[in-house]
Order: structure tokens, then C-alpha cells, then sequence
């Protein structure tokens, strides 16, 4: 027993020593000079990310990473855990659009799902889209699908290893059969259809992988034709800004949002067989949302509205407006569907979800509400029988989908033949999620979701894992992560603060965190932080953070500015160096959420923020896990390579800095295959579990 214990001991130790022998990046110093300021690089090099030696220093990386978390996973192998946890079916909800059901199935958990579809929810699905056939030896999924009007085809997008940069193909649905036309370079686009005859789409045509985006434009194509004869509808090259779009039975809307990101544009075309042209509709600042047309008259939500509310106008007169559905005080107009009959508004507030439904003039029909803590989602609506389709989920209740009839008020779950949710694991009363409020620094109050396991102490002593985004209006939602079921098994406290720049609170909450005052996001980030350790559910020594993109940024300003608070810190795909972000693909089009770097003050601002710039010689940061994907053309990847090299490369760093780059994977991960999503989720709760509990 004393030898083994002996050998244990030496074995630890070597397993810490072994985990500061880090690929050491080389220091090529230059001296970057902006408004004035200047201040010194050493890690240019790595932005040129697909060179060879770039390639070769990541792939060191990698080794490295994972010959670490190999050895984590003989203490803490929860993937056998996690993969009993996971109550869902191989069958995602059916989803109604146009005249047919359609359903997502990884009959291979190896392999991306299919696509499938149904003309009724109980008949066996038939398969009209196979994405491992197409690109066999590629990370490929089904990224969205597109029936057309009278539902004879459908265009459907497929995300390639990941990146933004997609494709359009399209299925006869009469014939089952694929049809010749692809569409290439297709990024940040819906297919918006013309009749059965042909798509309007979105085309972005840089030749270089992390390039900053060209201007958008919109192109039409005719089935059956090939793609460089599409017509150009819609350049926005002359003012450098944006577009969206969409069509309705007999018209194409089209918005153009400028350069600065202060004006939309609107403009609408007959559409028909042979011939659209756009005429403008008028112009409104960027806080005016359209949201639809019907009968003759456009519905929006008004820029006046902090909450959310529904006007309309007549579209021959714009001065003939009036109130549809009036903002309700502290209750977030998050989204609106319309159907034949009812303007159907989903609503947040605290501590859940609720969705209403109106009549066109406004007239309240219905109200369908959850418990708190559970989040719900719009399915679909049945325009014949009334019945509305929706799915309720929290952090810790998997999807389970119900239908209620609107007339007559019965609710039942829903199953069909081929979708069916197992039993879950855990009651419903046995873990505790409350939604609170802390006190910023500036004593703005702001929500918090906490959740545990009932019944444990709450003494200071839990892992503690805290998360948020705070960022371009998004508004926050629970997702179901099996890893945290298993944390939160085993004693963990999970938290979730609504931070200014998200839009939980409203219009006003999102501005409040952005530009010059996104140090706000931040600080309540911090504050958040703080809050926990002084009510003793955790301790510096037991907090970790984590946040994906914006949130990634969040836990690299976080880190930086106050690594005392936190034991662990795994950023995901986040922006680090603020001074070049908007160098890079889509960066020119976050001016308004972060700053202009060419405007001396807002650049002053980034630098004041920016990880990269804020590392200090002098400081031993947390243990930290940087994660990347080498495909990732949203916020590219030199981000996460220049952050770990220059924390790694200095003598007061002694908690180990990792970085861990996902191949053939883009900004959501590798998500192509259920396995491959299982096995990120365990390696994350692995290293969480493993380094809160030393």
C-alpha cells in the first residue's frame, strides 16, 4: 500500500510538472501605432492562420491540450454518464412548413442528421436529404430548409466544416429527387422563394477564408439554371451597410442597414413570373423592426417602445398608422409569429416565458404559460384544427412538447409515431433554479438564475460554474446540457446573469452595454462574481467562468481585470484582440455593440477592455482552457492563438494556460455528429470538474 501510494504521488506530480511543458510560441516584436498610442506585438505571426507554421504550432497545441485531458479522464470520465442522461430521440420535433412535416434523424449517432419529411406526423419518414453522401468525408450538416410556395421543392442549406459560408441545394419533393443547382458562397441567408420558380438569396463572394466580408449582395435564382446567370438584385456596395429580406405570396421586402449602423432602408417589389423591381418604402433609424406584411398593411414593433410593442401602417400611406398590441411594462416582446388568424407574441419576463395570442386588431385571445425557470418554444401552428404546437425545456428538463387548442383551451403532450421522449432521470423538484437580483457596482439591480441540487449546504465550498453573454441585444435562454446535469449531481452551482448589452431588460438594457459604455457588460459580469463569494454559495477558489463568442470576450475582460476571483476560465470562441477585430470578416459590422477603431476615443475604449492588451507580466492568471475552431470565419481564430501565447509565454504564469482548436469546425464547434458534440461536452466538464476540485 505504501509503494502504490508512493507511485501515486510521483505521478501526480509529474502529471504537474508535465502540464507547464506548453509548444513555446516565438516572440517576433512589432510596434503597433494608432490615434498616438503605440504599443508592442509579439505575436502578429499567428494571425496568418493557415500558414504552415501557424498550422504546425496549433497542431502542437492540440497535443499537447489533449494529452492533458487524457489523463484528467481517469479522474473524472463522465462521458458514459452524460450519454445516460440525454433523454432525447433520434428524431427532432416535426416541423411543419409549407404543406408537409419535416424532421431532423441521426439514425447513425456517428454521422450528421438527415432530413426527412412527412406529409402527416404519423407516416413513415421518407429521406430527402443525406449530408454525409454529399460530402462524405467533411463535417456537414443541415443548416436550415426552405419549402417552396405550393411546397413542390425544397432549398436547403448545408454548413461545410463549419464555416459561415454555405450552400444552397434543392429536392423535387413531387419526385424525390435531387435537383442539378447549387449555390455557392451563400452567408447569412435565408432561401426566400418566388412561387415553385426560384429563390432569392444572399451571396457573399470573398476569396480569402478570414477576409473582412465584402459588401452583401441579393441575387435571384431560376431553377434549373446555373448560378453566374443569376440576377443581381440588390448591390449595397455603395454604402457599405447590410441587408435582410424575405417574401410574401406576391412581394419581396428588402431592408438595407448603412455602414454606421443608424439607418434601414425599406424597400418592396411585385414579384412575378418574369420581372421585380425594388422601389424604396421609406427610412427609418435601426430601432424600427419590421416584422410583416399582411393585407395591405405593415406590422412593426416602434421605436419608441422599450419593451416591445406592434404598430401597423397602411402601405400605400405611411402616416395612416395605429397601435396593435401596446408593450406590457417588464414583460420583454422577444418574438412574433403571424399566422391566418392570430399575431402570436412570445414574452419574457424574470423568471420565465409565456406565449399570447392576438387577433389583427389586437384583441386577446389566449394566454399559454409555464412554470418558472422553463423556457418555451414556438413549433408550429395548425391553420386548420387550431392547434398550436410548442416545446417546453429548461437547464435541467429536456424538450417535451405539447399542443393546445386555441378555440377550446384543451392541452395535451404531444407525441407522434415517430417522436416519443423517454422518461426523465431526475423530478422535476429536484434541483433548485430561482431567478434574483444582485446590485451592479453602479447599483443597477440585475437577474440572476441560480440553480443546485436541493438539499446541499451552501457554504462557500460548491464548484461554481457562472456564464452569461451580455451582448448585441440577445436575450438569454436556457439550453439543456447534459455535463451540467452531472455538475450539478455532484454538488455544483450553476449561475446565469441577465448583463447589460444583452436585451432581457429591453431596447434600454442593450444600449446601456455597448460602445462607450460596454464596460457595464463587464463589470456586471464582476459584480456577478462577487456577489456569489459574499452569498457563500462558492469561493474564488471554486468559481470558474465560461461563455461562448461575446461571452468569450466577457470571460477574457473578466480574467484579466480580476483574475483573484476566479480558479477556472474557459473561453470559447471569443474576441481578444480588440484592436484588429474589425480587420476581420465580420467584424466591420460590430461597430455599434463594441467601437470604431478609427475614431480615436472608441479606440482608446477597446484598448481600455481588450484582453490581449490587458495581460499583465507580473500576474498569474487562472487556469485557463482556450477554445477555438480553425474554420471559424465569425470571429476567427487568431483571437484564441495571439490570447494563449502571450499568457503562456511569461514567468509569473504557473496555473496552466490550454488551447484547444477544434478541426474541421466552425464558431458552434463540431457539432456535425452526436458523438462528436458528447465527447466536447465531456471534455469540458472533465476539466471543469478536475481543476475546481485541486
Amino acid at each position: 500500500m505504501l509503494l502504490k501510494a508512493y507511485l501515486l504521488a510521483i505521478l501526480l506530480f509529474t502529471t504537474v510538472v508535465f502540464s507547464q511543458q506548453f509548444p513555446v510560441a516565438k516572440k517576433t516584436p512589432s510596434t503597433e501605432t494608432k490615434h498616438g498610442i503605440s504599443y508592442t506585438d509579439d505575436y502578429n505571426w499567428l494571425e496568418n492562420m493557415r500558414s504552415e507554421e501557424v498550422s504546425q504550432w496549433v497542431d502542437q497545441q492540440n497535443e499537447w491540450t489533449e494529452s492533458q485531458q487524457v489523463a484528467i479522464e481517469k479522474s473524472y470520465n463522465i462521458l458514459s454518464k452524460i450519454r445516460d442522461y440525454d433523454t432525447r430521440t433520434t428524431y427532432s420535433l416535426p416541423d411543419r412548413k409549407g404543406k408537409y412535416f419535416y424532421s431532423l434523424i441521426r439514425k447513425d449517432k456517428k454521422k450528421a442528421a438527415s432530413l426527412y419529411f412527412m406529409k402527416t406526423l404519423d407516416d413513415v419518414p421518407i429521406e430527402i436529404v443525406n449530408p454525409s453522401k454529399i460530402y462524405p468525408e467533411s463535417n456537414v450538416n443541415v443548416y436550415d430548409f426552405f419549402p417552396s410556395r405550393n411546397s413542390a421543392y425544397l432549398a436547403y442549406k448545408i454548413s461545410i466544416n463549419g464555416s459561415d459560408r454555405q450552400e444552397i441545394r434543392f429536392v423535387d419533393l413531387f419526385k424525390n429527387r435531387d435537383l442539378d443547382d447549387v449555390l455557392e458562397h451563400v452567408k447569412f441567408s435565408r432561401a426566400s422563394w418566388n412561387g415553385d420558380r426560384g429563390i432569392f438569396y444572399k451571396k457573399n463572394s470573398n476569396t480569402d477564408f478570414f477576409a473582412k466580408d465584402s459588401t452583401f449582395k441579393l441575387f435571384y435564382h431560376k431553377l434549373g439554371t446555373k448560378q453566374i446567370e443569376d440576377e443581381l438584385v440588390f448591390d449595397a456596395s455603395k454604402n457599405e451597410g447590410d441587408i435582410s429580406f424575405f417574401t410574401t405570396k406576391n412581394k419581396l421586402f428588402l431592408i438595407e442597414t448603412n455602414k454606421e449602423e443608424t439607418k434601414k432602408t425599406y424597400y418592396h417589389a411585385t414579384i412575378d413570373t418574369n420581372n421585380f423591381t425594388l422601389e424604396k418604402l421609406f427610412e427609418e433609424d435601426v430601432d424600427f423592426k419590421f416584422l410583416n406584411y399582411h393585407k395591405g398593411r405593415i406590422y412593426f414593433w416602434s421605436k419608441e417602445s422599450n419593451w416591445g410593442d406592434i404598430k401597423s401602417f397602411a402601405i400605400t400611406n405611411k402616416d395612416d398608422q395605429k397601435s396593435v398590441i401596446p408593450q406590457l411594462y417588464n414583460n420583454l416582446l422577444m418574438q412574433t409569429y403571424f399566422t391566418e388568424h392570430y399575431i402570436i407574441c412570445k414574452y419574457k419576463n424574470s423568471g420565465s416565458s409565456f406565449f399570447n395570442f392576438y387577433d389583427y386588431d389586437g384583441v386577446f385571445v389566449r394566454k399559454i404559460d409555464i412554470p418558472n425557470g422553463m423556457d418555451i418554444e414556438y413549433e408550429y401552428y395548425d391553420e386548420d384544427t387550431r392547434d398550436f404546437y410548442f416545446g417546453v425545456y429548461s437547464y435541467v428538463l429536456p424538450f417535451r412538447n405539447f399542443k393546445i387548442n386555441i378555440l377550446t383551451g384543451a392541452e395535451q403532450p404531444f407525441f407522434s409515431a415517430n417522436n416519443r421522449a423517454k422518461a426523465t432521470l431526475f423530478p422535476l423538484n429536484y434541483f433548485e433554479t430561482k431567478t434574483i437580483s444582485y446590485q451592479s457596482r453602479d447599483k443597477v439591480t440585475i437577474p440572476i438564475t441560480i440553480i443546485y441540487k436541493k438539499g446541499i449546504l451552501l457554504d462557500g465550498n460548491n464548484p461554481t460554474l457562472l456564464k452569461a453573454y451580455g451582448g448585441f441585444g440577445v436575450v438569454s435562454s436556457p439550453s439543456y446540457d447534459t455535463g451540467l446535469l452531472y455538475f450539478l449531481e455532484k454538488g455544483g452551482v450553476f449561475a446565469y446573469p441577465e448583463i447589460r448589452g444583452g436585451g432581457e431588460k429591453g431596447k434600454k438594457w442593450h444600449n446601456d452595454g455597448k460602445g462607450l459604455t460596454k464596460m457595464n457588460t463587464f463589470n456586471d459580469f464582476i459584480d456577478a462574481a462577487e456577489f456569489l463569494i459574499k452569498e457563500k454559495y462558492t469561493s474564488a477558489n471554486k468559481l470558474a467562468i465560461t461563455g461562448a463568442s461575446q461571452g468569450g470576450l466577457l470571460v477574457g475582460v473578466a480574467m484579466t481585470k480580476r483574475p483573484d476571483l476566479f480558479k477556472v476560465a474557459i473561453p470559447k470562441v471569443g474576441l481578444f484582440d480588440m484592436a484588429k477585430f474589425q480587420n476581420y470578416t465580420t467584424g466591420k459590422y460590430w461597430l455599434d455593440e463594441y467601437g470604431d477603431g478609427e475614431k480615436e476615443k472608441e479606440y482608446k475604449n477597446l484598448l481600455d477592455f481588450s484582453p490581449f492588451h490587458n495581460i499583465k507580466e507580473d500576474v498569474n492568471y487562472p487556469t485557463t482552457l482556450i477554445i477555438t475552431s480553425e474554420n471559424d470565419d465569425r470571429v476567427p481564430p487568431l483571437h484564441s492563438y495571439k490570447f494563449a501565447a502571450k499568457l503562456q509565454n511569461r514567468a509569473a504564469q504557473k496555473n496552466p494556460i490550454y488551447l484547444k482548436t477544434t478541426k474541421k469546425a466552425g464558431h458552434y464547434g463540431n457539432y456535425s455528429t452526436y458523438e462528436k458534440r458528447l465527447n466536447e461536452t465531456a471534455d469540458f466538464y472533465n476539466f471543469l470538474l478536475y481543476h475546481l476540485n485541486q
